[in-house]
């Protein structure tokens, strides 16, 4: 049955291959129906699904000299695995859950009478304080500053990166954007976001963010436009122009750092600097923690908290006046 079934397509990572790709292990296990149901039904994030796939192949393709079955993988040999990782703790974590979360399918299948990665555990790992390196107010404001807005692309990108710095949001939310998200109740208009783990938040727009944001949709004739289409699109080339096909986050990505190296800033910064920096201002301001969560859109506080920057000043402050 499973040999009939080598011609069916699914999808994976946005492009569509064919049943072959699944792991030989699988395969030998009659399995393959799992790994499909799993990676092209089960996990509907695009990039948590290429994350959890490449764990599971790194995992498939380490055990498979030793010649074990998938019905015979024991969790001292998911120990072992992990012990040789070379991975940092948070890596090793996405990949131990990764294979969790593949593993309870299998069992629920029947394929496996229990989850051998259920009783594995790293060593522990707490953050207090995110990595992303947090732009500064006078940065932000010279790199707004710095956009020309003569030309159809000067216009949308410095609607982009005001968006990120006066909502907070994602780069993939502000390319997923379209038009039925950019809606007006007659005294404001808001912004309808799409975030990850399919949550949807409207975040109010506020004066000068919608003066940038109505320039730039009007060059794409924004309220002709069918409401799916999208708000932001491609260049075409080095016209200045826009083009009909939609940007996506990595898009966005390659203009911030295009435009910081524009302004003179370092770029090491990237679209998510903004939203470290939005997220500690409003704390400073003695915004309540609850109201910026959800501008942030984040279910936890605690992942809130890990934008704040305000200690990292304080720890810098208090080294600077060390007398020796």
């Amino acid at each position: 049955m499973e040999e009939d079934r080598q011609s069916l397509l699914i999808l994976n990572r946005n492009e569509l291959v064919t049943v072959d790709d699944v792991p030989q292990l699988i395969r030998d296990a009659g399995a393959s129906f799992a790994w499909e149901e799993f990676f092209a039904g089960v996990i509907r994030n695009q990039h948590t699904r290429i994350a959890y796939q490449r764990a599971v192949r790194q995992f498939l393709a380490w055990l498979e000299p030793t010649g074990t079955p998938l019905n015979r993988i024991s969790p001292g040999q998911v120990g072992a695995y992990f012990n040789q990782h070379p991975g940092s703790v948070p890596t090793r974590k996405v990949h131990l859950a990764a294979l969790r979360a593949y593993f309870d399918l299998l069992t629920t299948r029947h394929q496996l009478f229990l989850n051998p990665a259920t009783s594995v555990r790293l060593g522990r790992y707490s953050v207090v304080e995110g990595k992303t390196p947090e732009i500064s107010r006078e940065q932000a404001r010279m790199l707004l500053q710095s956009i020309a807005t003569s030309t159809p692309v000067g216009r949308r990108d410095k609607a982009i990166l005001a968006t990120l710095i006066y909502t907070a949001a994602r780069a993939g939310a502000i390319a997923a954007l379209r038009v039925r998200d950019f809606t007006s109740d007659g005294t404001q208009y808001s912004l309808r976001f799409l975030e990850k783990g399919g949550k949807s938040r409207s975040i109010p727009v506020r004066h000068d963010l919608q003066v940038v944001l109505l320039a730039a949709l009007a060059d794409i004739g924004c309220e002709t436009l069918p409401k799916e289409a999208h708000l932001f699109r491609t260049a075409r080339g080095r016209t200045g122009l826009l083009g009909d096909q939609p940007l996506n986050n990595i898009d966005i990505c390659r203009m911030v750092k295009r435009r910081l190296r524009d302004a003179g800033l370092p770029e090491l910064y990237s679209p998510h600097s903004f939203r470290v920096a939005t997220v500690t201002d409003l704390l400073e301001q003695g915004i309540p923690l609850e109201d910026v969560q959800y501008l942030a859109g984040h279910a936890d506080p605690r992942t809130t908290r890990l934008y704040d920057r305000r200690q990292k000043r304080v720890t810098r402050n208090t080294v600077e006046r060390i007398s020796i």
